[in-house]
């Protein structure tokens, strides 16, 4: 028997000790690898997940993140890119039973985004925003993040549990202060919008997101569209969710 097919046969028993033990090995031996590995991953998810993991008993966690281990063909050992496959695998794979509540995938890609943010590299090129607002090149820092979800999942938890979507999609950022603690910050459509599309660009000059709002805004008086965008700006640069593009 070659090495791929032997190597094979322990990952399948790892994933599932119902099929045949490898060739040349004993059940006690290959239990103590498989809780090793199944003790890991349930560690990074519940670790990932604190939120989502309290709406369910312990046994139900324990057998969807068996799930989850069994049946997504996860690459990583990374712990926030198992975090990432586990989202996948909820989105893409997952089969829900009959009575659980649907706004887990949001949930879990909710906190998932807290995760990402925590440990996101701040850019040097990206230098606090200034008084000059009409002169600097606007960005988004790399440590914030723009969401919207159906659900309101920032309230979610034991005691709160939505049987339906908002009424409005939920619109807010995710961004680290100064401090490096991860603040939610609740964003009307206008605000929202604003941050979408200096997102998608590297920067952006005031002259061109002001062209863009009047397209998007026509009704709006261009003097009140400025001041207040301008206000906006001054309020997500001090937090530090909009930054001046510099590079060094």
């Amino acid at each position: 028997m070659n090495f791929d097919v032997i190597q094979q046969s322990f990952i399948d028993y790892i994933k599932q000790p119902s099929r045949p033990l490898p060739q040349g090995t004993e059940a006690r031996r290959m239990k103590i690898y498989r809780d090793l590995f199944f003790n890991n991953i349930n560690g990074f998810v519940t670790s990932a997940f604190p939120v989502l993991k309290s709406l369910y008993a312990e046994d139900d966690w324990l057998a969807l993140v068996q799930n989850f281990f069994l049946n997504h063909d996860c690459e990583t050992p990374i712990f926030i890119e198992i975090a990432q496959e586990f989202v996948v695998f909820l989105q893409t794979e997952y089969e829900f039973k009959q009575g659980e509540p649907k706004f887990i995938i949001e949930l879990a890609h909710y906190e998932y985004m807290e995760l990402v943010v925590a440990v996101a590299k701040d850019n040097f090129d990206h230098q606090p925003l200034g008084l000059d607002i009409k002169q600097a090149g606007l960005c988004l820092s790399d440590t914030a993040r723009v969401l919207q979800y159906s659900y309101d999942v920032q309230r979610i938890s034991e005691e709160y549990q939505p049987d339906e979507p908002a009424q409005s999609p939920q619109l807010f950022c995710l961004y680290r202060d100064t401090e490096d603690e991860v603040i939610f910050l609740q964003l009307n459509p206008l605000t929202a919008q604003v941050l979408g599309f200096i997102s998608q660009h590297e920067s952006v000059y005031f002259d061109e997101l002001f062209n863009w709002l009047k397209q998007t805004y026509p009704q709006m008086d261009e003097n009140d569209l400025i001041q207040g965008c301008c206000q906006m700006l001054a309020e997500l640069g001090a937090k530090g969710v909009i930054k001046h593009y510099k590079p060094l």
